[in-house]
């Protein structure tokens, strides 16, 4: 069964971001890119395959007036601004400094957010989930999007898996690049396999020594995390003192990690652990969004896609950022908290 999901998820036709004009009363979200993808035999849009290295551009997404929390609008046959996600505008930047200069400029003094999409996502799908995201948890620090070459296909899994250890590197420099100097923090938010590659560069930045670089991460969250428990265990003890706040999203429905958990052995992936023993010891805490799923995309992203998680988690944040606690060790969310 879970082979047949595999081959109708690689099957189903991918839309790709349309520019347009926005629509009077639409939000417009603006994105910056660093992307390891080289440009397709068009020169107008990113491929799939490694490239040697990063290419920088800033997008801005409009998001529809008609918006529902936690969606995507995809556009059909041809885009509708006033109903359907859009890119509005690019910008080529000619190189990581430019990056940081224009992120700087817009938002002076800011910590950044980095975002790592995870398996089987194409640029267009990465740029539009974090316009989603900044607009659903009406986010006011600049974010930047890490891109690496994942496949964009659902039988691309091992492929993505050597992508994510391939992008390691040019992962660091990004986040070198963002927190140079003294003052300056990023909070670096992964899902899916993406928390692969987050954990893989943490530990490469632990072993080479640069607890200046891990000093200015301001916190983690791993939202379904496609990684090994045991593996991750031994990642987190090479790193050390983890950076603060370190959070991982569970769903223990979470069929696109079922699917993981068969193409890896049947080993049960991080994101779907049932309580807090597989990271006990560790400086992490583990919030369980199982009862908030709905459903969408396998359940694979439920704090960001089911409109409940969503409200929820916003008045957490709110309260955490007033000064309260708003994180036990080992939450498990229902749906009465969040009403």
């Amino acid at each position: 069964m879970l082979f047949v999901v595999v081959l109708l998820a690689a099957c189903a036709p991918r839309v790709t971001a349309e520019r347009g004009v926005p629509h009077p009363d639409a939000r417009i979200e603006p994105v910056h890119v660093a992307t390891l993808r080289p440009l397709d035999a068009t020169g107008q849009a990113f491929g799939m395959q490694r490239a040697q290295e990063l290419k920088y551009f800033r997008a801005d997404i409009s998001v529809p007036p008609s918006h529902e929390i936690g969606k995507i609008e995809w556009p059909g046959k041809t885009a509708d601004a006033a109903t359907d996600f859009i890119v509005t505008n690019t910008d080529v930047l000619s190189g990581q400094d430019a990056l940081v200069r224009e992120v700087r400029r817009a938002y002076p003094g800011q910590q950044t957010l980095v975002f790592v999409h995870g398996y089987n996502n194409t640029l267009s799908d990465s740029m539009y989930r974090l316009a989603q995201i900044r607009a659903d948890f009406d986010l006011a620090m600049p974010s930047v999007l890490f891109s690496w070459p994942s496949a964009g296909d659902a039988r691309g899994y091992v492929y993505d898996r050597d992508s994510v250890l391939y992008a390691r590197d040019e992962f660091l420099s990004v986040l070198d690049a963002l927190a140079a100097a003294p003052g300056e923090r990023v909070f670096i938010l992964a899902h899916s396999l993406g928390s692969q590659l987050v954990m893989e560069s943490l530990r490469q930045a632990a072993i080479r020594g640069d607890h200046t670089l891990l000093n200015r991460i301001s916190g983690v969250v791993l939202m379904s995390p496609d990684i090994d428990p045991e593996l991750f265990r031994k990642q987190a003890e090479a790193i050390g003192s983890l950076p603060q706040p370190f959070m991982i999203f569970t769903t223990r429905q979470d069929r696109a990690l079922s699917i993981a958990g068969w193409l890896t052995g049947r080993k049960v992936r991080l994101g779907v652990i049932d309580g807090p023993d597989k990271v006990k010891g560790l400086q992490v805490k583990v919030v369980d969004f199982t009862a908030l799923a709905d459903g969408e995309g396998y359940n694979h992203f439920v704090p960001v896609t089911a409109p409940a998680a969503v409200n929820l988690l916003r008045d957490m944040i709110s309260q955490a950022g007033a000064g309260a606690d708003g994180f036990d060790d080992y939450m498990v969310l229902t749906p009465e908290a969040a009403q």
